[in-house]
């Protein structure tokens, strides 16, 4: 779909202050503050800025829930190169996606993406219009949405990131954490209370960036925030108490065995179901701590064979667990039937980091070269 003939949003001007609001004056001060510090040490370079295609931003704005701007901009790169626009993304299998997807993390997002460029497709790649209609579209909430709405359409609407969030909680020094219902709610007033009547483009920038760069989590650079002099935590001396800490929970650890199957420079990979972690990708069979591993590729494929390494535990950290993972290699024996059948596929060992699969896989390629380097059979 070829990019709305809309106004560019000119990232490197100097905004003028917006006009009189019917908010208070200190309100009024928030929102200039914020605009007159973006046009000067905001960020306008990243790759989905200076454009109003609401395509793009919307990509951006979903790869950076929950992911740094550094993590996103060469995953949103190499995904723009291969589906430069909605109809494309619609018409890609959605394993190709997960493809492009693959190593950023939380895959829901994808797969939302993918069925909301396939909704747009449906109605001739138009996108909808208002916060309202974004909402409507897999995987899009409410900030998301108005993100979107902002930066597309320049419409009036409130952001509330987690950074936005935190911001605020500073500046109004809003007590209590931001899982509770009624701390989010009074946040969410605020950020509505705080739109300027212009501007709304470098404002909703602004504010992200001040979030992103001077009031980060720990180590909050307040002489280089342009509301140090409004912020209610800074003038306490507590800004590291805004907002406040969750309870801590203790986090559960998951322990299996991941079978690296090696037949003749391939290797076996099974498709994970959609629900769950990593959903829809591809990965290494799974088997629980104990488990005979040449028992299993008997008796769930058919398959002779023998293990020959056991690779060094893997740890990643996922949201709400930890995962444990003991990679074990098995070859399977010459003359043994291998076959592939739905959810299921060999793979050549080079091409298996670049397959749609999750972080843990590649990770454990990285350890499974240097291994290999001297196996003397020559599997793989």
């Amino acid at each position: 779909m070829a990019e709305q003939k809309l106004p560019k949003l000119k990232t490197r001007v100097r905004f003028p202050s917006p006009a009189p609001s019917p908010a208070p004056a200190g309100l009024t001060d928030f929102s200039r503050r914020v605009i007159r510090w973006q046009a000067d040490f905001g960020r306008h370079d990243l790759p989905w800025q200076d454009t109003r295609d609401p395509y793009r931003i919307w990509v951006s704005e979903i790869m950076l829930q929950q992911t740094q701007v550094a993590t996103v901009i060469p995953y949103y790169q190499r995904f723009m190169e291969r589906f430069p626009d909605v109809l494309a993304l619609a018409r890609a299998d959605e394993n190709e996606v997960l493809q492009y997807w693959s190593g950023l993390g939380y895959y829901a997002r994808a797969r939302h993406l993918h069925r909301a460029a396939r909704q747009v497709a449906s109605v001739g790649g138009h996108f909808p219009e208002t916060a309202e209609t974004l909402q409507q579209l897999p995987g899009v909430g409410r900030s998301t949405a108005a993100a979107i709405a902002a930066f597309a359409y320049g419409q009036r609407q409130a952001i509330l990131d987690g950074n936005v969030k935190r911001v605020l909680a500073r500046v109004f020094a809003i007590a209590g954490n931001l899982a509770q219902a009624a701390v989010t709610a009074r946040l969410w007033a605020l950020a509505e209370s705080l739109l300027p009547a212009r501007n709304i483009e470098a404002y909703t920038q602004g504010l992200m960036d001040i979030g992103a760069t001077c009031c980060v989590l720990r180590n909050p650079r307040c002489q280089s925030c342009p509301l140090q002099e409004l912020c209610e935590a800074c003038r306490q001396g507590a800004v590291q108490d805004y907002p406040a800490p969750r309870a801590a929970r203790p986090v559960p650890e998951k322990s299996f065995q991941m079978l690296v199957v090696a037949h003749q420079g391939r290797l076996l990979l099974e498709k994970r179901p959609s629900q769950g972690i990593w959903g829809g990708l591809w990965s290494f069979p799974e088997a629980a701590e104990g488990e005979d591993p040449a028992k299993i590729l008997k008796e769930r494929w058919g398959l002779e064979g023998r293990p020959w390494a056991t690779l060094p535990p893997l740890r990643h950290a996922l949201t709400h667990f930890r995962l444990r993972i003991h990679p074990v290699c098995l070859a399977v024996n010459q003359g043994s039937v291998v076959t592939e059948g739905p959810g299921l596929q060999w793979v050549e060992t080079a091409a298996v980091p670049m397959a749609a699969v999750p972080m843990p896989v590649r990770k454990l390629m990285k350890l499974l070269g240097e291994f290999a380097v001297d196996h003397p059979d020559g599997v793989l």
